[in-house]
């Protein structure tokens, strides 16, 4: 039992002692291999000396988290001169046979290792006693308890790497958990008012008003569509991130799934005047799928088309359903897309960083691909100097 009384720090440096599995084994052998009683790994500061791990089987009494005056021990003056205290028996040694400390705890044999963390600072010892004299003063002992100071050091510097490592590993993902709720709280309540607004732009259009005031309405409403693109993209990437997901409602119902990819595309041929949209639906079997999901898809691909393809060219559209395999390409004609940028378009948050990319948030072909994978899809892209295909499949 670790002494709660201690400062925090100090639990830690005994608690990380303890997590070191081979030091029992350690105290054994140095017990087995010295004859002597006790044995133990003690953590010395400048005001106390705790025990941290020990052997005992003399009845010294001393176990985790108990302490010893320090001024009363040995290990202050290993401390301060950092040099291991050898004593085969106290009565015939010239320098200890005076000593208080023998006298107050009874041993006649004394053997103690300074252990270093790794930055050089001083931990603690490594030490043993016994009530009789023992052959402890000579070089194979003093190799085996050096040898085993080191071993406590590099293993405590580990545990205290990883422990650090633990704790940062848990604070950014308390940072991102707040992030990524933070995210869908503010996509959520934005939700409300952008509806709103293309409410209100609808009920405009449909008034008697000046060609200027038109023009300013269709403008707010597509702006309205591409702010409600970017939301969405928003609430999937948080969710997703928080464990929840792409869900799926999936039906069978080509007449939906075709009114829904029709709406897409006006939508964008709304926000988009510079292109034209070619759209061709050919589906010859039953699709299953989410409807609402394949849309997002397939506006988050065409924005994307509408984003890079050249100006004034057109951007075709295929969408089949043949050899039981749903899909949906989108094609463009425009700049090449360089291999180096073509391995992380489906990364979150990459953008291209292109002139006319400036505005996004680099999610939408990530969220494409996340459906893609809800769907036991995938979506394929091949680029040359004269088009662009981004390929959506799924077996049906």
């Amino acid at each position: 039992m670790i002494n709660t009384n201690l400062s925090t720090d100090l639990q830690n440096d005994i608690f990380n002692i303890t997590q070191i599995s081979a030091i029992p084994s350690i105290l054994n052998v140095i017990c087995r291999t010295t004859g002597m009683k006790f044995s133990a790994v003690a953590r010395v500061t400048d005001e106390k000396w705790i025990t941290c791990v020990s052997q005992d089987e003399c009845n010294f009494g001393l176990k985790t988290g108990d302490e010893l005056v320090l001024e009363t021990t040995i290990c202050n003056e290993i401390k301060q001169h950092h040099n291991p205290v050898i004593i085969d028996e106290v009565v015939s040694n010239a320098t200890y046979c005076n000593h208080p400390t023998p006298a107050k705890y009874g041993f006649q044999s004394y053997i103690s290792y300074p252990i270093y963390r790794k930055n050089g600072s001083f931990f603690g010892t490594l030490c043993a006693i016994d009530p009789e004299p023992a052959k402890i003063d000579n070089q194979e002992t003093k190799d085996l308890f050096a040898l085993y100071a080191q071993l406590i050091s590099f293993h405590l510097d580990a545990v205290e790497e990883i422990n650090d490592l633990n704790i940062k590993l848990k604070e950014e993902k308390h940072i991102g958990e707040l992030r990524e709720t933070f995210i869908a709280i503010l996509g959520h309540d934005l939700r409300n008012p952008v509806g709103t607004t293309r409410m209100c732009a609808d009920i405009l259009l449909q008034m008697d008003l000046p060609e200027m005031a038109n023009r300013q309405a269709s403008t707010i409403k597509s702006t309205s569509y591409r702010m409600q693109g970017l939301i969405d993209n928003l609430l999937d990437f948080a969710k997703g991130h928080l464990g929840e997901g792409i869900r799926l409602d999936r039906i069978t119902n080509n007449q939906a799934l075709k009114k829904s990819l029709n709406q897409v595309t006006k939508e964008l041929k709304t926000i988009d005047t510079h292109h034209k949209i070619t759209l061709n639906i050919d589906l010859k079997q039953d699709v299953n799928c989410d409807i609402n999901r394949v849309g997002q898809l397939y506006s988050n691909l065409l924005g994307n088309a509408v984003k890079h393809g050249a100006a004034e060219e057109p951007i075709i559209v295929d969408v089949l359903a043949i050899n039981n395999s749903f899909s949906i390409r989108v094609s463009n004609s425009g700049d090449e897309i360089p291999e180096a940028k073509m391995l992380n378009l489906f990364k979150p948050f990459f953008t291209t960083n292109s002139a006319n990319n400036k505005s996004g948030l680099g999610l939408g072909l990530y969220i494409s691909s996340e459906i893609a994978k809800a769907h036991n899809g995938i979506i394929e892209v091949t680029s040359t100097q004269k088009v662009t295909n981004f390929l959506f499949s799924m077996p049906i």
